[in-house]
């Protein structure tokens, strides 16, 4: 009998082990989730920001050329052609 018990006895402590481990590993998962929500708010936060950057350049590149630099002219004046029919379709979608 005493062999039986010897083996439950370590039955149990290696239960008691696992489920030691099992909440070890609960623990770091939420760990790792929340760390993970924190650097998937910055991706998005520096997403944001390169479009900005990207929004100010292009913005900088217009102004550039209205300004009387070489460059980047075809695209502004292709920019502000675009603007112009767009300004012209609201113009004639209020008319209506």
């Amino acid at each position: 009998m005493s062999h039986i018990e010897d083996i439950v006895d370590a039955l149990e402590d290696k239960i008691n082990k696992v489920l030691q481990k099992q909440e070890v590993l609960k623990q770091t998962n939420v760990k790792l989730e929340e760390a993970l929500q924190v650097s998937n708010k910055e991706l998005q936060e520096k997403q944001k920001q390169i479009v900005d950057w990207k929004e100010k350049y292009e913005a900088l590149k217009i102004a550039n050329s209205l300004l009387g630099s070489d460059n980047n002219k075809r695209e502004t004046k292709l920019k502000i052609n675009t603007l112009i029919r767009e300004i012209d379709y609201c113009i004639s979608q209020l008319s209506e």
